[in-house]
């Protein structure tokens, strides 16, 4: 995986080559910029007020970051930018499948996630998706048995050092969840059908059966700082190559 700075929508190197998929990542704190919420909507502004008081700041200073960057990218103001949601794949109902900005127009696909003190936002020209989640902050021995595959379970009670093991849970859980957000319907589905190959550094091939969605998706973890763990996944059909992942971390403007 590459860090830099690339224009998003590019071409690859070769004439054959896939656009890159390009991740940013950014770290947030529980105060957010007075600047933060001046470029958020009502309702935007509404959802981070029913939160807890000290993880506010956090949510407002993570999408006034997702509306930064996507304002510089399709070049217009942070606060003008609109979302919307695509229809689901799996109901095809509108309201609830993977998000899009609707304004202004653009064919770029969009993937947003955080954990407290942590965010990030993939930008690609094809379905992508993906997870952050926070390692200090998740009860594996509770989830486990129940989202894991039996493969995975195994892997996971083979590791004696708990952080460890707890390191490798969030490994596949963010494999999956990254997978799902990039098919569209986010963690309805039953987790432990999801093999996330957890010893293999990756990347690795999942294989989804949503109908009206890719069936195939290739998954790499992402190299974040200590406490976090992320993961990306993007639409991979078998005979295409990979496509280049820039990882971009983001700076507050002030």
């Amino acid at each position: 995986m590459t860090t830099a700075r690339r224009a998003v929508g590019r071409p690859g190197n070769g004439a054959n080559s896939p656009a890159p998929v390009d991740i940013w990542w950014w770290l947030t704190t529980e105060s957010a910029h007075p600047e933060d919420a001046s470029l958020l909507t009502a309702t935007e502004l509404a959802a981070a007020a029913r939160l807890p008081r000290d993880r506010r700041g956090d949510a407002i200073g993570g999408r006034a970051a997702v509306r930064r960057i996507l304002g510089r990218l399709l070049e217009v103001p942070p606060g003008q930018i609109e979302f919307g949601r695509r229809p689901c794949p799996g109901c095809t109902e509108d309201g609830h499948g993977p998000p899009y900005v609707r304004h202004p127009g653009t064919d770029l696909w969009i993937s947003i996630s955080h954990t407290r003190g942590c965010g990030l936002l993939a930008v690609a020209d094809h379905p992508v998706g993906v997870d952050v989640e926070h390692q200090r902050r998740t009860r594996s021995a509770d989830v486990a048995p129940k989202a894991m595959t039996p493969a995975e379970n195994a892997y996971l009670r083979a590791i004696p050092e708990p952080e460890a093991r707890n390191g490798a849970f969030l490994r596949c859980w963010t494999r999956k969840e990254a997978t799902l957000k990039a098919v569209g319907i986010g963690i309805i589905t039953d987790l432990s059908s999801l093999e996330t190959l957890p010893a293999d550094p990756g990347p690795v091939v999942i294989r989804t059966t949503v109908p009206g969605a890719p069936t195939r998706w290739e998954t790499s973890d992402l190299p974040l700082p200590t406490p976090y763990v992320g993961s990306v996944a993007h639409a991979s059909p078998s005979a295409s190559p990979s496509p280049e992942l820039l990882l971009h971390p983001y700076r507050h403007p002030h």
